[in-house]
């Protein structure tokens, strides 16, 4: 039986060696559709990737003796990685023909896939970059519904859309990971509605001691070991 993901004792999250390090290392593969002439907004992008790592988490495949179900078993009882990666074009039609599902936003594609190796990508998805995924808000996005689940990010951290959109689905999970069955399907049903948002600092500080799951970065890209990141704030967790 894999072990209780949501042990506070050995997260998927923490920075610190885990015996999670000692288990295969498996990742979530996401890609992002970056067209050249029409970018996504970025706050949608993050939302996006991290309703698509939700919908992968509910679907049937995952459970069970569902087809995708060992592999993500294998996934959660290691670390905890995502990584996104960029396509277009000819190589987004490659992706997509490859198992797996595409959750759309308001401007924003997003395809997960079942968890791979660490060192076992598809090769159509190996072969796409992983930088290269900076993107602006056009508009300033708009202030959040309290009563739906919010997503606070760091303010004084700098992240690539790119690291943001994997740190918003590691925060997604936990909160998925915290609530009860009746919870998640309640959240399902109603189309798993999120925000991601920049926290301002008083509110991070606030945040970051509240008792609502925290992401602490494990330091492999971008941002030190140990950084927390992403606040789930979701209304049935306060």
């Amino acid at each position: 039986m894999s072990p209780d993901p949501t042990s506070p004792g050995d997260s998927p999250f923490r920075s610190e060696p885990s015996t999670r390090d000692h288990a295969p290392q498996f990742v979530l593969p996401l890609v992002v559709r970056i067209e050249k002439g029409a970018p996504p907004a970025r706050t949608d992008a993050l939302e996006t990737a991290a309703r698509a790592v939700l919908v992968l988490l509910g679907d049937e495949r995952s459970a069970g003796e569902g087809e995708w179900a060992e592999a993500v078993r294998d996934w959660q009882d290691a670390r905890i990685r995502k990584v996104v990666r960029r396509a277009r074009g000819a190589e987004w039609r490659r992706a997509e023909a490859l198992p797996g599902i595409t959750v759309a936003g308001k401007s924003a594609e997003v395809r997960v896939f079942p968890p791979v190796p660490l060192d076992g990508w598809p090769k159509d998805l190996a072969r796409l970059q992983v930088s290269g995924t900076d993107l602006d808000d056009p508009e300033p996005p708009v202030d959040a519904d309290p009563s739906a689940p919010v997503l606070w990010l760091n303010p004084d951290l700098d992240m690539s859309a790119g690291k943001a959109m994997a740190q918003a689905g590691h925060a997604a999970q936990l909160a998925w990971w915290e609530l009860s069955d009746e919870e998640r399907r309640d959240w399902r049903d109603a189309g798993l509605p999120l925000a991601v948002r920049t926290a301002g600092p008083g509110r991070w500080a606030e945040l970051t001691t509240s008792g609502l799951p925290l992401v602490r970065d494990a330091g492999f890209t971008e941002i030190a070991a140990g950084s927390c990141t992403v606040v789930a704030d979701h209304p049935a967790l306060r």
